[in-house]
């Protein structure tokens, strides 16, 4: 097995392009030799923990209403390729995701890490459900196969917060300063949301040099 590392935040529109674009690869090759691990980055740190409106944050962020129009409408037509139909419209707030992350880790726990990430991406892009939520993460939970009641004490509690935190640091003080960012086999580090084409290439020359990940694009 080759080890992938994914690092993403659950509200970055690119990582569900770019987990969209790698799990048609996976799809592709059955037999891939990826193991798959998440892990945090908040886009927004700093976000109050209630959230906030998405269209303040978007013109905020952005410098204006027509430099967000600019960039969605470039993520809208990238999600559209990618086989995705994101419904911005039916977004109303830009969530903090810290519980959100601490989810995605108890998921890893018990070897559901990608299911539950793939569901929050869903529910976010998809359902403009507000994944800030503690009682719509615990529908989350139930619904694929987590203890609900055990998740709610967890949540309850300051629970692998300062972990998540701290995790989230030491990713940005190796280096990264966006997501989505993939690291392969501990070696290659592929940024950004690549296209499916890449994926297969990188699967088959993992298959054809078992011995030794495949090179990365990016060097």
């Amino acid at each position: 097995m080759v080890k992938l590392d994914i690092i993403s935040d659950p509200i970055c529109p690119w990582c569900y392009i770019g987990k969209a674009n790698l799990d048609r690869a996976l799809e592709a090759r059955p037999d891939h030799a990826f193991q798959i691990e998440w892990h945090p980055f908040q886009l927004n740190p700093d976000m109050p923990p209630e959230g906030m409106d998405r269209k303040t944050y978007l013109e905020t962020k952005f410098g204006g209403k027509d430099n967000a129009v600019r960039v969605y409408a470039r993520v809208a037509e990238a999600a559209e390729a990618a086989g995705l139909a994101i419904d911005f419209g039916a977004i109303d707030r830009t969530p903090n995701t810290i519980d959100a992350h601490r989810l995605i880790h108890w998921a890893g726990l018990e070897g559901r890490q990608t299911p539950v990430a793939s569901r929050l991406f869903k529910a976010y892009f998809e359902e403009g459900r507000d994944i800030g939520d503690v009682e719509t993460l615990l529908d989350i939970a139930e619904e694929l196969g987590l203890d609900r009641a055990m998740t709610a004490r967890l949540f309850e509690s300051d629970a692998d917060i300062e972990d998540i935190r701290a995790r989230d640091a030491h990713t940005r003080a190796r280096g990264v300063t966006g997501v989505p960012t993939f690291v392969v086999g501990n070696q290659h580090v592929v940024p950004g949301a690549q296209p499916t084409e890449l994926w297969l290439k990188v699967i088959d020359e993992i298959a054809a040099n078992p011995a030794e990940p495949a090179e990365s694009p990016s060097g």
